[in-house]
């Protein structure tokens, strides 16, 4: 089964590109910039090469180029363009346009130009919050209106993944300095969306502590065996989509009374999922954060 979308709607373009509707009918009429096709209804539908054409010519757009001169750049010209102006730092305020690109064309060698260009100005830890922050939470949108399709969504965030691995083995060479705590990090069962965590596990990494990281899906038990060579733990977990609802206060339950009887272990939650928490005190050793940046500021 194919999961990549291959037609678009004007709004589809709209959301990717942040050009207005109304705009791209007026660059498509008056400059023959993109050519949609037309249902039997006459309603406009775009080919990923027109959205690809159009994230390219946003990028020339935001980077000073009148709408006029792009018209006049041949077509097979215009990529190349694109790829000379992600080269240079000064890309940096348009990235965000540039891995949504990379992400719609599947290019790997675009994600890593744009990322190589925001080093050059930014340190991994600005890059993750001021560009792949704000580029994940649109992807949730994108994703949520159907514009870009699961395949996309898989491409683009085994990427972002790959650099929080590669910047996190740098430091996991040198021996924990920290002592006052050790931490283990986790996603409960059935919860894949692991980012947040990874990003977790390079904060506490890069602050000394020693850090076990467990990764997805891992169950209750696992957690207890854990104890076995740990007095003492912090687990931080991440619950994006599990446990559910009607299952959260008894997963909190659970860890209470089969990991955290002696109270001696913290465990520090993030996630949309706490909402749904309803235990009304919850145990002091339960935590309960609302973003990255608080946990941070907690180390």
């Amino acid at each position: 089964m194919n999961n990549v979308k291959k037609y678009f709607s004007i709004k589809d373009l709209e959301n990717l590109s942040g050009i207005k509707a109304h705009t791209i009918r007026i660059w498509e009429k008056r400059y023959d910039l993109l050519s949609p096709c037309r249902t039997d209804t006459n309603i406009r539908y775009y080919s990923i090469r027109n959205l690809q054409k159009l994230l390219n010519i946003t990028l020339l757009y935001s980077n000073g180029y009148k709408i006029s001169k792009i018209a006049r750049i041949p077509e097979e010209k215009i990529p190349i363009l694109v790829r000379e102006i992600v080269s240079e730092s000064s890309v940096k305020s348009h990235s965000i346009n540039a891995f949504k690109l990379a992400m719609i064309n599947f290019d790997q060698s675009l994600f890593f130009n744009t990322y190589n260009a925001l080093l050059g100005e930014k340190t991994f830890r600005e890059i993750f919050y001021e560009v792949f922050i704000p580029l994940l939470n649109e992807l949730g949108l994108l994703w949520q209106t159907d514009t870009i399709s699961p395949a996309h969504e898989h491409f683009i965030t085994g990427l972002i993944k790959q650099k929080i691995l590669v910047n996190t083995e740098k430091l996991q060479a040198i021996e924990p300095t920290n002592k006052n705590k050790t931490f283990a990090l986790y996603l409960p069962e059935n919860e894949i969306h692991e980012i947040g965590l990874l990003y977790l596990n390079y904060e506490i990494t890069l602050r000394g502590y020693k850090s076990i990281y467990l990764g997805q899906t891992v169950p209750m038990e696992s957690l207890s065996d854990l104890q076995k060579y740990f007095s003492t733990l912090t687990f931080v977990s991440y619950f994006t989509v599990a446990p559910n609802p009607k299952g959260i206060d008894k997963y909190i339950e659970d860890f209470r009374t089969q990991i955290n009887s002696d109270s001696s272990s913290e465990l520090w939650i993030l996630g949309q999922q706490v909402k749904y928490l309803n235990l009304k005190p919850l145990p002091s050793t339960i935590r309960i954060y609302e973003s990255i940046e608080e946990v941070v500021k907690e180390l």
